[in-house]
């Protein structure tokens, strides 16, 4: 996957031009499909991180977003050199970060195409910049697990590797967390770390199934994620619908059936929990942003057959999950754009 198709797109993205006719499209379609606050991965140039930074500012999108970091395991064009990466980073930092509704996210792309060095840089910016996020990777699939285990073999866990180098605390927002133990979960919970959880993604790929049941015994924060480049959709309505069909799997670990609530939450108020942007985003309450979405439920003949015979909250909004798409957001409305 990332050797035929990710890392070659990639390579497109040292070009400014290109860079900003990407990010003019990605947050075009972010808005469309009802997107008002994301956290997402640049490419390891830092043209991309710019481009990405001026569109969401001139749309007024609430965007956290870095520049990756990947200084080994990765084909010229794409990996980047240590040093230069870090100082790229903290100069990213004092540009973007905090400027209107933007956030910068120290990203290590994952352990593997990161060298001790660059971890360890990565590690000593979060630790100078508090105020930041993190955001990278873990516990995907298990070959990728093998692959960590060989590289750092002292290390407990996957999960262990980050918090040898400083990277687990709040606002560190790590993406999957499927093949966690009781261990690495609360250690999630302890650190305050979240996670991102990705079901088309890892429904596409294969990877696994987040335990829903786990987090929630251990405590740690998660909400719901597209993971753009190996998910199906950018829609929420679809990611809900893929996260029910991982929480409803039950050969892996216990199956459960989210409701339409629950899923709705994860979307919403329980992202912004996990992106430590509670009372700033995800809910209408007095003091929060007022980034909103306008749905119509008559928006094709099926959505407006079935909503319309709903008999209750859980019905509708469960009806929008399963037959929702792009089509269902009538308007999207950022509070701050002009």
């Amino acid at each position: 996957w990332l050797e035929n198709y990710t890392f070659p797109h990639e390579k497109r993205f040292g070009v400014l031009d290109y860079s900003a006719q990407a990010a003019t499209f990605f947050i075009a379609e972010l808005l469309r499909n009802g997107v008002t606050t994301a956290l997402a991965f640049a490419t390891s140039h830092p043209e991309s991180v710019d481009a990405l930074f001026v569109e969401a500012q001139r749309r007024q999108l609430r965007l956290i977003a870095g520049k990756m970091l990947m200084d080994q395991n990765a084909p010229d064009g794409v990996r980047d050199a240590t040093a230069q990466s870090l100082a790229d980073t903290e100069l990213l930092i004092r540009r973007w970060h905090g400027v209107d509704r933007l956030g910068y996210a120290i990203t290590p792309r994952f352990v593997p195409s990161c060298s001790p060095a660059q971890l360890r840089g990565a590690g000593e910016l979060a630790a100078r910049y508090p105020e930041v996020w993190i955001q990278s990777h873990v516990a995907e699939n298990k070959d990728e697990i093998a692959w960590v285990s060989s590289l750092f073999p002292k290390a407990r866990s996957y999960l262990a590797v980050y918090e040898q180098f400083g990277l687990l605390r709040p606002r560190a927002i790590y993406a999957h967390c499927i093949h966690f133990d009781d261990e690495d979960r609360a250690l999630m919970r302890r650190t305050g770390a979240a996670a991102a959880v990705s079901p088309t993604s890892n429904l596409f790929l294969g990877s696994g199934f987040f335990d829903y049941e786990g987090a929630d015994r251990a405590g740690f924060a998660y909400g719901l994620a597209s993971d753009v480049g190996g998910g199906t959709s950018f829609s929420p309505f679809h990611t809900m619908l893929a996260a029910y069909y991982v929480g409803r799997e039950g050969q892996t670990k216990p199956g459960v059936s989210l409701g339409p609530q629950h899923l709705w939450w994860q979307h919403t108020a329980g992202a912004a929990a996990a992106l430590g942007l509670s009372g700033t985003a995800g809910n209408l309450l007095p003091g929060c942003e007022a980034d909103f979405v306008v749905l119509n439920p008559q928006a094709t003949p099926l959505l407006a057959r079935r909503t319309g015979q709903a008999a209750s909250l859980d019905e509708l909004l469960f009806s929008m999950i399963v037959l929702g798409d792009d089509r269902l957001v009538e308007k999207t409305v950022i509070s701050q754009a002009g």
